[in-house]
């Protein structure tokens, strides 16, 4: 079985910090905060950066570019996952929200209460979500 980790938990598991890391391996800690952040993908970064933080962290620079992809890959899984396929009524009202935010809608309040409801008669009322699932949805769009 293949473990998939981040470059924050390889760092948190081999008990350094970011700031020792880029000393240890001459990467800018300014770039090593943007690849562990997400600012910046790490199959982006030049073979020498990632030559550099493989080499201290003892793990192959495939390694590390393929577990970043993986994780990408993952997250998108489960975010497409718990935007779809939900209850009619948080699927429109999500929906609805979403394309409130895209048109800057006046109404963003309406329909912030409206998918705030949805979300907690789906989860808490008909248990047709996860709390999970539901915290994800409050934390991407109504926790602003």
């Amino acid at each position: 079985m293949v473990i998939i980790m981040t470059i924050n938990q390889i760092i948190n598991d081999r008990g350094i910090t970011k700031y020792r890391l880029a000393k240890l391996s001459g990467v800018p800690h300014a770039t090593l905060n943007d690849i562990c952040n997400g600012k910046t993908k790490i199959e982006k970064c030049s073979a020498k950066t990632i030559y550099k933080l493989a080499q201290v962290l003892s793990v192959s620079m495939e390694y590390l570019i393929e577990n970043s992809i993986k994780i990408r890959e993952e997250q998108y899984e489960r975010e497409h996952s718990y935007e779809y396929g939900l209850p009619e009524y948080l699927q429109h009202d999500l929906v609805t929200f979403k394309n409130g935010l895209a048109n800057n809608s006046t109404l963003m309040d309406c329909l912030w209460g409206e998918l705030y409801g949805s979300t907690n008669m789906a989860e808490i009322s008909e248990g047709v979500i996860t709390h999970e699932h539901a915290e994800y949805l409050r934390d991407k769009y109504l926790r602003r």
